[in-house]
C-alpha cells in the first residue's frame, strides 16, 4: 500500500498553499496497492511535534476502498472524526512555536468498516481498527511557519 501527493515528496515540504498561512485545503493524495479485500480504510493527518501531545489535523474513516484519488480542497467519501479542535473538517500546518514540524499522513487499509458515528475522536477510531488493519502506509511533509 502506498500514499503519495504530486504538491511534495515524501520527507519534503508541504506547499504554503495547504496551510494556515495559504488556502488550507487538503494536499491532493493518491493511494495505490489498497489491498483487495479491503473494505474501507483511514485516514489521519497529524503533528507528532507538538510540545505535549500528537495534534490531529484530520481523521476520516470509512472511506471506501475504490477511493484512490483525493483531490486538493475536497472531503473525501468517508466518516468524519473530530480533529483536536473538535472540528471534523482539514486544518493545514500551522506551527506554534516556531519551529518545522512533521506532518504524518497516514492510509490504514481495513478488513471492515467501522461501526463508529461521526466526530469521534481518533482515539476512539484507533481503538476500533485494532485486528483489522490490512495494510497501511506513511506521507511525511514538514512546514515552518513564514517569517
Amino acid at each position: 500500500m502506498a500514499i503519495a501527493s504530486t504538491a511534495f515528496e515524501n520527507n519534503g515540504t508541504i506547499p504554503v498553499k495547504y496551510t494556515c498561512e495559504g488556502e488550507n485545503i487538503n494536499p491532493p493524495l493518491s493511494i495505490s496497492n489498497i489491498p483487495k479485500n479491503a473494505k474501507s480504510f483511514v485516514l489521519v493527518m497529524e503533528d507528532p511535534d507538538t510540545r505535549h501531545f500528537t495534534w490531529d489535523h484530520w481523521v476520516i474513516f470509512n472511506v471506501p476502498p475504490f477511493i484512490k484519488e483525493i483531490p486538493e480542497g475536497t472531503r473525501p467519501l468517508g466518516v468524519y472524526g473530530n480533529n483536536t479542535r473538535g472540528k471534523l473538517d482539514y486544518i493545514g500546518p500551522c506551527p506554534s512555536d516556531g519551529t518545522k514540524h512533521r506532518y504524518v499522513f497516514t492510509v490504514i487499509a481495513l478488513g471492515t468498516v467501522l461501526d463508529l458515528p461521526e466526530g469521534v475522536a481518533k482515539p476512539a477510531v484507533e481503538k476500533a481498527i485494532y485486528g483489522n488493519v490490512l495494510a497501511q502506509a506513511v506521507l511525511v511533509g514538514s512546514y515552518d511557519r513564514q517569517k
